[in-house]
């Protein structure tokens, strides 16, 4: 177990070396289209703040991950959502650029937008796992194109392979995009993990995973901008992941959506999400 620091997983700067890390944390504080409840912003630092008591050995791949070496690097702050998906997307193409594996902490879902510019410029054939509450597929909403509500729209316009997993909420709109193959409802797979093989099997064999908290149930994670009833499970979420790092490479992640508040459970329970998904990417 860790001790106070900066660094994810409180790792010190000789373990958090950016010259010998494979991983790059990278916050990106952004809440500026949220729709509901505001505090996105704050999740990254909750959740690296959460990081330092997390212990380093993962049973069930036996393994500690955190030997890989985990660079938490400096945060990216912008003032408009076109502003934060370029420099967002720079940096993560530089971050490539030196073989590392990025792991982007949001604020709200649209950060994820210049992570998967930077993933698809670099990999053709590359799939999405989005994970969520909400289809996010809107073409514009409230104006903005790249709004919360807009990010699987965005998505496509730099892959058609995209995968969603645990959807509970969508606009009458999104419907004509809904691909009921590729979707999967939260209604319909909650009572088992047999439909687990059948979305992996969709994914090309490199992967960016896009998660929003709120897939989760909201009585296991309650602190997203805007909950829903019926989320999945936190064993279900990982049969899944494991799934897909046993067969696929996943190349990068985000996990976004975190809004704290004063219960500290949910800011841990995405910071052991992320060491737990990392240990699933290198086991393999």
């Amino acid at each position: 177990m860790s001790g106070a620091s900066v660094n994810f997983c409180g790792l010190s700067q000789e373990q958090a070396d950016y010259k010998h890390a494979s991983v790059v944390i990278l916050p990106v504080p952004f809440d500026k289209t949220s729709t509901w409840l505001k505090g996105a912003d704050k999740g990254p630092a909750a959740i690296i703040e959460a990081s330092q008591y997390l212990e380093f050995y993962d049973r069930e791949t036996d393994s500690e991950v955190y030997r890989k070496g985990i660079f938490t690097a400096t945060a990216i702050r912008a003032a408009t959502t076109q502003l934060l998906i370029r420099k967002t997307s720079e940096r993560i193409s530089r971050y490539l650029g030196d073989h590392k594996l990025v792991v982007t902490l949001g604020g709200e879902h649209t950060v994820s937008i210049g992570a998967i510019e930077a993933y698809a410029g670099l990999y053709r054939n590359l799939s999405i796992l989005h994970l969520d509450a909400h289809a996010d597929s809107r073409d514009i909403y409230q104006g903005d194109r790249n709004n919360h509500a807009c990010v699987i729209a965005r998505a496509r316009e730099y892959t058609s392979n995209i995968v969603s997993v645990g959807i509970r909420s969508l606009d009458a709109s999104e419907l004509p995009n809904v691909d009921k193959k590729k979707m999967f409802f939260a209604q319909d797979i909650h009572g088992s993990d047999r439909w687990i093989k059948d979305a992996v099997h969709q994914l090309t064999d490199t992967v960016y995973i896009t998660l929003d908290l709120d897939v989760f149930d909201p009585g296991i994670m309650p602190s997203t901008g805007t909950p829903e009833p019926g989320g999945l499970s936190w064993y279900r979420v990982l049969g899944l992941l494991s799934a897909v790092a046993k067969s696929k490479q996943i190349v990068g992640f985000d996990i976004v959506e975190l809004c704290p508040g004063n219960n500290k459970a949910p800011d841990f329970f995405a910071a052991k999400l992320i060491y737990t998904l990392l240990s699933y990417v290198y086991a393999k």
